[in-house]
């Protein structure tokens, strides 16, 4: 910004407005849109002219303006999911609060053996013990298998057709003939003809994108991942024998005791990774999509950069605010630094609102309130008075257009 020096006389008054460029300046100061407007008045003429006043100018320019929303945020590991135990036993062992879990490692023991942690979206269902045997929840034995460093031999890849064993089918006596009771069977084969095992042919299935296959080199695989982990040495993994969660924990809580029945919520989890969780009213978050980029303002005015992980699609309200209450959508955000030392506190996210590319702005300071109605420009060569039409209004800048309103125009200035 630049110091120029404003013209010795009063420049000629404009037809239909009553603000000129008076000899002595009196500023009156208004507050518009988070800015500042100045006005100007003419002030009686002296006799013998006063000394050139300094003005402070500034230079139209094209610019990019957008608004920023402003939300409260909570900084914290974000919602704690209950764990309970998937199989029957008493419970031996928990992790302390705070603790960190990975792929692997032991969330809880049970009749004291270590049930492991698993990645994955998709829990054990059923025991994975008949080789042949497809599913997505194979694929989540062997993938994590496979990540934790064991060598699963080939998997089927989708479309194409593997043998999955058939349980042998029993045939019927022949018609009219009736099985003889147990105990008028004997060695010497007298009586009715018993039901015969017969044998049946293999299935063949087409293994369907995102399963696995329970192959004989995974089957393998999981012994010598059963003997690392300190588990018995079977091949089969049954129903319980893991915990399958979407990715590495922090306990939140312990809401059971050693010595529980382990089919009952163990504990809570949350992800390792902080997050902010914004309650946005329904229709700001209509307008917030997952990719965004956003700016946190952290205790003590420190700010980092984030980004929209997740809106939620389920509208919750407030049961403190009775029916009246604004119904509400969480929004997650991560942020790109690790956040040492703060585990929790209230943040505010600020996210872009409307842009507008390519506009012309000045500074607000720069805009003069006409008596009229509307707001001018004051040129400072010569010190004349340009009407402009306003727009966006964003971190102290304001769109201007208007006849003669061009970029790098030099303009006075308030601020």
């Amino acid at each position: 910004m630049s110091t120029e020096q404003s013209p010795a006389q009063s420049p000629p008054r404009r037809t239909g407005r009553r603000v000129v460029v008076p000899a002595v300046l009196t500023l009156v100061v208004a507050v518009v849109a988070s800015g500042v407007v100045w006005s100007v008045h003419r002030a009686p003429a002296t006799a013998g002219g006063n000394p050139p006043v300094p003005v402070q100018t500034t230079t139209v320019v094209r610019t990019d303006l957008a608004t920023t929303v402003s939300l409260t945020g909570t900084l914290g590991y974000g919602r704690a999911e209950p764990v309970k135990g998937g199989r029957s036993g008493t419970v031996t062992w928990l992790p302390p609060a705070g603790a960190t879990v990975t792929r692997g490692k032991q969330l809880y023991r049970i009749d004291d053996r270590p049930v492991p942690l698993f990645y994955g979206g998709l829990p054990l269902y059923r025991d994975l013990a008949e080789p042949g045997t497809v599913g997505r929840d194979v694929r989540v034995v062997a993938t994590n298998l496979k990540a934790l460093g064991y060598e699963i031999g080939y998997q089927p890849v989708p479309g194409e057709k593997v043998s999955r064993p058939v349980k042998p089918a029993t045939s019927a006596p022949p018609t009219g003939q009736q099985a003889a009771p147990e105990q008028d069977r004997g060695t010497s084969g007298q009586g009715a003809a018993a039901p015969t095992p017969t044998a049946a042919a293999p299935a063949r299935v087409v293994v369907r994108k995102g399963e696995g296959v329970l192959t004989g080199s995974l089957m393998r695989a999981i012994k010598r991942w059963q003997q690392d982990a300190e588990l018995p040495v079977t091949g089969r993994i049954a129903v319980g024998d893991v915990a399958v969660l979407p990715g590495a924990v922090r306990v939140d809580a312990v809401t059971a005791l050693r010595g529980d029945p382990a089919e009952t919520p163990l504990l809570t989890v949350t992800p390792t990774a902080k997050v902010i969780t914004v309650q946005a009213e329904a229709a700001e978050a209509g307008t917030i999509q997952r990719g965004d980029r956003v700016t946190v303002t952290l205790p003590g005015d420190k700010t980092v950069d984030g980004t929209v992980s997740a809106v939620a699609t389920a509208v919750t309200q407030d049961d403190n605010a009775g029916p009246t209450g604004t119904p509400k959508r969480a929004v997650t955000v991560t942020v790109d630094d690790d956040l040492k030392g703060i585990d929790a506190a209230d943040v505010q996210v600020d996210l872009a609102g409307e842009t507008r590319e390519g506009v012309l702005a000045v500074p607000v300071g720069a805009l003069v309130a006409l008596s009229e109605g509307g707001y001018a420009l004051q040129l400072a060569d010569g010190g004349r008075f340009v009407a402009v039409t306003t727009g966006m209004f964003a971190k102290g800048m304001v769109e201007v257009s208007g006849d003669g309103i061009t970029e790098d125009l030099t303009v006075v200035t308030a601020s």
